[in-house]
């Protein structure tokens, strides 16, 4: 069987570089081909990972120079040789996310797609990776981390890895360096976590919360039968920063960033929204080890990392798995009920104030993911919507017809799902989502998925979680809640329709409102208000004035001065808050759809 060999070095930690080597033994005598990827599976933007690629060279079997040169932007092809090959490339490793490449003295990260080139025509060629550490001293303590299968690794993680395929490697991030480690058992499977950077984290704590959602993710789509999860360890690698956030999901792994403060601190009790914001983005990661790894859209199997995979379907992949992460959190009892319908409320919140819900439907928005969900701009909020945050609530309406029905509910949609297509490989099928929930109902949905996911309608929410006890409030955000947030404070009496920074500088004027009527636009910076210097407090005293009152606002547009007259109106009632009411058998449907019966 043909392999692949793999060596990775963290040659230069000063200078953030990798140096990555790939050997084949029989490469093409045509002349060998090596691509690298263009994109990560679970993040849908062409990231161009080889402009990071500073240096690549060739040499043959026998240690002499070979010729390669590069055909296009992410292909290089070596020259025509008879036996093996080793290619070997300098990567830069500087980006402190959770999609590509990070290397300091501190710490070293990657995801193989940024690194590991692939010598094209071995698709079906086994890998082996060694992992080596870096140079001198310093790093006499680094450690390793990572799911990937060892092959002579040694006890601190260094040595030899494999993997049964190229697309297997690359799902298998690694961490390096030292790091604080916890561990704890679900569905008989050893779930492990890394914490990389400076913090004061009870790992105890977050263990034990761990362990209770993961197990009952692993129960939702094993039930009594099969309470296992479908990986034999598991790994959650952390890195903690002073300000961040992100998450991507691998096939027995995910990695995380999230401020320090959003770690549990020992002899804290309480669940607090910033640990609240961290154990919901762990929840979304662990579910997706069903949701995306495993059922995935037909667009992905297999995964064509040289261009873009286009579906309408991460409306159910992300937007399902965004409805699942935070009711994991109720359902396996980490929070309570009450906890839950203010988050509901925060995320109804959100796509309120999003008028581009009324523009472009969540089908749309998974198709065009690839050229503006991840490149949003000042006119986004008007012209798109997240296809994570409004696909939720589209799955929370879904769950609530089909349970309205007394045939099923979401539950049942997603085993069926994992017995269809997440234990067989076979891809869904664009509106395969859509004939596995009427097959549940036993009723023609036709006309539910084309108002919600190919239509731009809102979803009647409202209605549908009266019928579970639940009620639906609205009213204006407060007046200081200028980055779009849900926040307290006094509802304002009017509203110039733009969202503004700490500097007052404008960052989106949204659609039909009076700053869009006046002629402002975003990265305005407002310098006075009626003629008098602008400060945060006098523009927030702009919010206690009448509707229709008349202002005049002095902004800097580039380095001209300009005037607007703006004329106040009505706020929007833009902020949900969701309370229980309970009538004859509300209370009993709720219990039954967040399980705290």
């Amino acid at each position: 069987m043909r392999a692949i060999r793999y060596e990775i070095v963290p040659l230069n930690p000063d200078a953030h570089l990798f140096q990555v080597k790939c050997v084949v033994d029989d490469a093409s005598t045509a002349g060998q081909r090596f691509r690298l990827p263009a994109w990560i599976p679970g993040s849908y933007l062409i990231r161009e990972f080889a402009r990071n690629v500073v240096e690549v060279r060739a040499e043959t079997a026998d240690g002499k120079p070979l010729p390669i040169r590069k055909e296009s932007k992410d292909v290089w092809r070596a020259d025509q040789t008879a036996g093996a090959i080793t290619v070997v490339a300098l990567v830069y490793a500087n980006d402190l996310s959770v999609r590509t490449a990070y290397l300091d003295r501190t710490r070293g990260y990657f995801n193989g797609p940024s690194v590991f080139l692939f010598p094209e025509g071995f698709e079906d060629a086994s890998c082996t990776v060694t992992i080596q550490p870096p140079a001198g001293s310093a790093f006499k303590t680094w450690r390793v981390a990572s799911t990937l299968t060892p092959d002579g690794a040694n006890a601190r993680g260094f040595g030899g890895y494999r993997a049964s395929s190229y697309d297997e490697l690359l799902d298998h991030p690694v961490e390096m360096g030292t790091f604080a480690r916890s561990a704890f058992v679900a569905g008989d499977v050893r779930h492990e976590i890394t914490v990389t950077g400076r913090h004061q984290a009870d790992l105890e704590r977050l263990a034990n919360d761990l362990a209770r959602i993961c197990q009952w993710q692993i129960d939702l789509f094993g039930g009594q039968r099969d309470s296992r999860p479908p990986f034999d360890r598991y790994l959650f690698l952390i890195t903690a920063l002073a300000d961040g956030y992100g998450g991507l999901e691998h096939r027995s792994s995910t990695s995380l960033i999230c401020r320090r403060d959003e770690l549990p601190l020992a002899g804290q009790t309480e669940i607090s929204d910033a640990y609240l914001r961290l154990l919901g983005l762990a929840s979304h990661e662990y579910f997706h080890s069903w949701n995306v790894k495993r059922i995935k859209p037909s667009a992905f199997v297999p995964y064509d990392l040289a261009r873009e995979a286009y579906t309408r379907q991460l409306w159910a992949f992300e937007g399902i798995t965004s409805y699942y992460d935070d009711l994991a959190l109720v359902r396996s009892g980490v929070i309570d009920e009450y906890r839950y319908l203010e988050l509901l409320g925060r995320d109804i919140t959100t796509i309120l104030r999003t008028p581009g819900r009324l523009r472009q439907s969540v089908a749309d928005s998974s198709f065009d993911a690839w050229i503006k969900f991840y490149r949003q701009d000042e006119n986004s909020p008007n012209a798109i919507v997240s296809y994570y945050a409004k696909g939720a609530l589209v799955a929370l309406a879904l769950d609530l017809t089909l349970r309205r029905t007394g045939r099923g509910s979401l539950d049942d949609v997603m085993r069926t799902l994992w017995k269809r297509h997440g234990q067989t490989g076979l891809g869904v099928p664009e509106g395969g989502v859509e004939a596995v929930a009427a097959e549940i109902a036993g009723a023609d949905l036709s006309g539910f998925f084309a108002c919600y996911v190919d239509g731009v309608e809102d979803p009647p929410l409202e209605a549908l979680l009266r019928e579970v006890g639940v009620r639906w409030h609205l009213r204006a955000a407060p007046a200081a809640d200028r980055g779009g947030k849900p926040s307290s404070g006094p509802p304002p009496s009017c509203w110039i329709g733009a969202r503004l920074g700490k500097d007052l500088s404008i960052q989106h004027v949204f659609s039909n409102s009076p700053a869009e009527r006046s002629g402002l636009t975003a990265r305005d910076v407002i310098v006075a208000v009626d003629h008098v210097r602008a400060s945060p407090e006098s523009v927030d005293a702009l919010f206690t004035r009448p509707p229709g009152a008349r202002i005049t606002l002095h902004a800097f547009r580039r380095d001209e001065l300009l005037a607007f007259e703006v004329a106040l109106v009505a706020p929007p009632l833009d902020t949900c808050w969701l309370t229980v009411d309970d009538d004859a058998g509300s209370a009993e449907r709720r219990s039954a759809w967040l399980g705290t019966a």
